[in-house]
């Protein structure tokens, strides 16, 4: 498999050769991708056009400038004074680096007003008298003083804000453009609060995002809108041979079909189908060839354990089929995880005869405990009338009410809890 996406993070001058090369060898066509650094990326108005047209289709990623009066004003004086001096060069643009020495510069000349020109000598780093070119420079005795004073300097300057971390400029914003034509779109932006971005100062922005939804439309390499895959198959790459068992009988596992017209072999069967799934769930591409673990005649060329120990030979890659993992042939060779369990399992009817009514509910005690419990139920209703018909006027009346009220009371005693009621 050979990749096409290239990240270039390089010099301008080189960088620039670079993408001429590549235009001459066709690596800028159809299918390739393109991305640049910022380093590269803040200088690609100082290119050439010739440069410029080999660079169709490259992404790159370079700082955010905001537009500010100050820098519009800046630009026209700049312009004006680069042209007094270079009357030969036209169409002079001056980038994010340019503006960043200006930002330096400025930042330095205020240090040196606030830190005072007083002791402003300097002073020879060694007194040998072998010296090289770089060792004979002399040093500032304030250079210290200047060094912690610049590290805590923070102001808004032509390139946006200006701060140094660990020594080194620092961009909050980041535009990810896309070259087309004599210039470039912008796509996106990047910021350290919310990720990628559409538009700056969107409303949407509540979360970070890295989700390829918010970057503008992509004119690839070759003038092609379709994402590239970033990969190309070789067609003289050589391809895995995967086993597969050759047998009769069970053949819904594994089923290898010879057509003798065509001399073409067709492997199919579930355990086939679930390599094959796999193998297009990668993320890149893997071309493989299924051979017949067979004899010159079709027949089976040995057991499952003589398959397996091909892998170990080096004459098959890998072994696709119904091969079940036990301990010897795994002393050969690494297995997947198993995708299904092996054994033996019947299947057979249930006969329900049990008749479906409404004295199901009866099923769960037999006939003798149902007898038994209206034999109770009956008899405390009894001894409860007994006890309460000569003192408790509710237990007296018709026969049938007092049947009722003996009864109704043993079926709340077996059915109810029955406590005392709290004293007042």
């Amino acid at each position: 498999m050979q990749t096409r996406v290239f990240i270039v993070h390089m010099l301008t001058d080189l960088g620039s050769r670079l993408f001429t090369k590549a235009k001459e060898f066709g690596l800028m066509s159809e299918g390739y991708v393109w991305i640049m650094t910022s380093g590269m990326t803040n200088s690609i108005d100082s290119m050439e056009s010739s440069v410029r047209d080999s660079m169709q289709g490259v992404l790159g990623v370079r700082t955010y400038i905001p537009r500010t009066t100050e820098l519009e004003n800046f630009t026209i004086r700049w312009k004006t004074k680069f042209q007094q001096h270079n009357p030969t060069i036209l169409n002079a643009e001056l980038n994010v680096i340019g503006l960043w020495a200006y930002d330096a510069t400025l930042a330095l000349a205020d240090i040196v007003e606030k830190v005072g020109t007083t002791n402003f000598n300097f002073e020879k780093r060694t007194n040998s008298s072998n010296l090289t070119d770089l060792e004979t420079i002399k040093v500032s005795q304030n250079g210290p003083k200047l060094r912690k004073a610049l590290r805590g300097t923070r102001f808004r300057g032509l390139a946006g804000e200006f701060r140094l971390d660990n020594g080194q400029l620092q961009s909050s914003t980041f535009q990810i453009i896309n070259v087309n034509g004599n210039g470039e779109r912008v796509i996106a932006f990047w910021t350290p609060e919310n990720g990628l971005v559409r538009k700056l100062n969107s409303t949407n922005t509540s979360s970070y995002s890295t989700s390829k939804k918010n970057l503008g439309p992509i004119i690839w390499p070759g003038d092609s809108s379709s994402v590239p895959k970033g990969w190309e198959i070789p067609t003289s790459g050589k391809k895995l041979r995967i086993g597969v068992p050759v047998k009769d009988g069970f053949s819904e596992f594994v089923k290898v079909t010879h057509d003798p017209s065509t001399n073409t072999t067709q492997v199919t069967g579930y355990s086939i189908d679930v390599f094959n799934t796999v193998m297009e769930a990668l993320p890149y591409a893997v071309s493989y060839e299924f051979i017949p673990f067979a004899k010159p005649n079709g027949e089976s060329a040995g057991t499952y354990d003589e398959m397996v120990y091909q892998v170990y030979l080096g004459n098959f890659d890998a072994v696709a089929g119904d091969t079940t993992i036990i301990a010897n042939r795994s002393n050969f060779v690494d297995f997947t995880t198993p995708y299904t369990e092996s054994g033996v399992t019947m299947v057979v009817p249930i006969k329900d005869n049990e008749s479906k009514n409404a004295w199901v509910f009866l099923k769960p005690l037999t006939l003798d405990l149902w007898i038994t419990s209206g034999c109770f139920f009956v008899f405390i209703g009894f001894v409860v009338w007994v006890l309460e018909h000569r003192i408790n006027e509710e237990f007296r009346g018709p026969p049938l009410h007092e049947i009722g009220t003996s009864l109704w009371y043993s079926f709340s005693t077996l059915i109810f809890a029955q406590r005392k009621s709290p004293s007042p």
